[in-house]
């Protein structure tokens, strides 16, 4: 049969698909425009299927803040090149996931996935955008952070590849204002400085073990005393926790103080008793934990 120029535009109006893919899915179908969708759906799934094992090293962190920024948002959609990572597309379709992840709130990747918004599925979107594009895309993981008594602050670094969540607690009322900038440079030192605890009290025994472990192995194999071996390792413990944990990183902006010090010194100067309780840091390219 005969397919109108007409109907064929309708349907890339309606799929967003190319041109010859829109006309060879109503060629295939008949001329059934809903039959068509399907067929394009299909074509979507197949593509995805065929680049299962395609590397995705590229792609957004996006972050939304909500509920006047007592919760936060952050999630990463990856795909194969640069060129698709910043086409309007690829960033429709993350803003609408990370939309439907701040409404629904729902638990993991694959339950998000089954979830419906605006008339529109997720995972058939995603489909769709990948019969459309022709690569891998998948959306890789998400965060959701609350607060009942503090603010989520979010830093998204330049170009949208890194992002930053941090959470702190018993914020007094009409503080909000004060801490924003505080908390907006504790944020760019999460970024920078990619710290992998909050408190030294967090970082694993085994891991601390394990540090303790190489330093007093590699003192011996200096030569040192072994009455003094332990002192060393001590000494390097400690300065294992000001590189990694964030309370005693030194500030970036000061190195003269640290990050809990900036925290005691705005306790101080506002009479308040806020915590620092979280950060997430999402970098395109991380090992997924």
């Amino acid at each position: 049969m005969t397919i109108s120029a007409s109907l064929v535009k309708e349907l890339r109006e309606k799929t967003g698909a190319g041109m010859m893919d829109c006309k060879k899915a109503l060629e295939e179908s008949n001329g059934d425009f809903e039959k068509a969708i399907e067929f394009l759906r299909k074509k979507g799934a197949a593509v995805a299927a065929k680049r299962a094992e395609k590397s995705t090293n590229e792609g957004v962190i996006l972050t939304k803040l909500f509920d006047n920024n007592k919760s936060a948002v952050m999630l990463e959609v990856n795909c194969e090149t640069d060129f698709v990572a910043n086409s309007a597309d690829f960033l429709e379709f993350s803003n609408f996931v990370l939309n439907v992840i701040a409404e629904k709130k729902p638990s993991n990747v694959a339950s998000l996935m089954k979830l419906e918004a605006q008339g529109k599925k997720v995972e058939e979107e995603l489909n769709a955008l990948i019969g459309k594009i022709g690569e891998k895309i998948q959306v890789t993981r998400f965060t959701i952070e609350s607060t009942g008594t503090g603010q989520v602050i979010d830093y998204v670094h330049h170009g949208s590849k890194l992002g930053v969540l941090v959470r702190i607690d018993n914020i007094p009322n009409g503080k909000n204002d004060e801490l924003q900038p505080v908390m907006k440079d504790i944020a760019m030192q999460v970024a920078a400085m990619k710290p992998a605890y909050v408190y030294r009290e967090e970082v694993p025994k085994e891991v601390i073990e394990k540090e303790i472990e190489i330093y007093k192995e590699v003192s011996r194999k200096e030569g040192k005393p072994e009455q003094v071996v332990e002192k060393i390792a001590q000494g390097k413990l400690n300065k294992f926790f000001e590189e990694n944990c964030l309370y005693e990183q030194a500030f970036i902006k000061d190195n003269t103080k640290t990050v809990g010090q900036l925290i005691k010194e705005f306790n101080k100067n506002h009479s308040s008793a806020i915590k620092l309780v979280l950060f997430k840091r999402f970098h395109i390219g991380d090992e997924h934990k």
